[in-house]
């Protein structure tokens, strides 16, 4: 989970945008250019042709705003990407352009559009300095598995009537820190057609007590499922591994749940735990299980 106070004290101590900017920086050209070759290190210049656009559609709560790219080639598999906690921004549609680098036809939600549409803030150093998390808190509050489930059903009717994408295919999905949960839940949301998962310093993924608990509506899904865990949250929360693969097991579903030796939000390239060795590695592991499910 994010430790608000923690990032919170880094913002007041003056860690500037630049400041957190360099720890993203080589990031930014990772996530614009997309890894190619057989050892998958080597980063590309030239992103190949795509195309781009914000859009907006219905959903039974209000209309929904998002950042579409998508090959400008053939019908493409889709994947639908929710943002962490900052929302969109910069830093989330260079991973939605890698996304489409790499041969995906990639929605980016915005989360918050109930209350805000579009970008609130503009890097993770805009959202620590400015009080983005009593804010975004607030939006999060009705932001539960019913509503994100609405949320994706409206998501996946809109990527299946567009053109880039190819319809025959299965359906991926990603977040990070909040919305790793939701990922599961857009799973069991429409599982015709999501058939991948994928779970970044995902919190809330074990909830014993909560009959929608994302490791709940495993069963539910068709989806094989990649959960990468922060060590940090890792130390909080041992047994959650432990219960996700129980859950699993149980229900026949293929998973890769790991813990990978960095902190939470070590993938997002402007987060001040960015790693990029880790981050790479997650991104390696994310391919094979679209590769491989959708």
């Amino acid at each position: 989970m994010c430790d608000e106070a923690m990032i919170t004290r880094w913002a007041k101590e003056g860690l500037s945008r630049r400041q957190f900017g360099v720890l993203g920086g080589m990031a930014a050209v990772a996530a614009c250019a997309p890894t190619e070759g057989e050892a998958g290190d080597d980063l590309a210049i030239t992103l190949p042709a795509m195309s781009e656009e914000t859009v907006t559609f219905a959903t039974p709560d209000g209309t929904m705003d998002g950042f579409f790219v998508a090959p400008a080639t053939n019908p493409a598999p889709a994947v639908i990407l929710w943002p962490d906690i900052a929302g969109i921004r910069e830093a989330k549609r260079n991973i939605a352009r890698r996304l489409a680098g790499r041969g995906y036809a990639t929605l980016l939600l915005n989360p918050y559009y109930r209350d805000r549409a579009g970008q609130i803030w503009e890097d993770f150093a805009d959202f620590a300095g400015n009080g983005g998390f009593p804010i975004a808190r607030e939006m999060r509050g009705k932001l539960d598995a019913a509503s994100v489930m609405r949320d994706a059903k409206a998501a996946v009717g809109w990527l299946r009537a567009r053109r880039e994408v190819d319809g025959k295919r299965g359906i991926g999905t990603q977040g990070y820190c909040m919305t790793g949960s939701f990922t599961f839940w857009t799973a069991a949301a429409v599982p015709a057609h999501v058939r991948a998962a994928a779970s970044f310093h995902g919190g809330g993924l074990v909830k014993p007590d909560d009959s929608t608990s994302p490791h709940k509506v495993i069963g539910d899904t068709k989806a094989q499922y990649l959960v990468a865990i922060a060590q940090n949250d890792d130390a909080k929360a041992p047994d959650d591994k432990t219960a996700l693969r129980t859950a699993f097991e149980a229900t026949g579903h293929k998973a890769k749940v790991e813990v990978y030796a960095a902190d939470h939000g070590w993938c997002v390239p402007d987060s001040p735990a960015y790693n990029e060795a880790e981050a790479e590695k997650a991104w390696a592991d994310l391919m094979e299980l679209y590769g491989r499910a959708v």
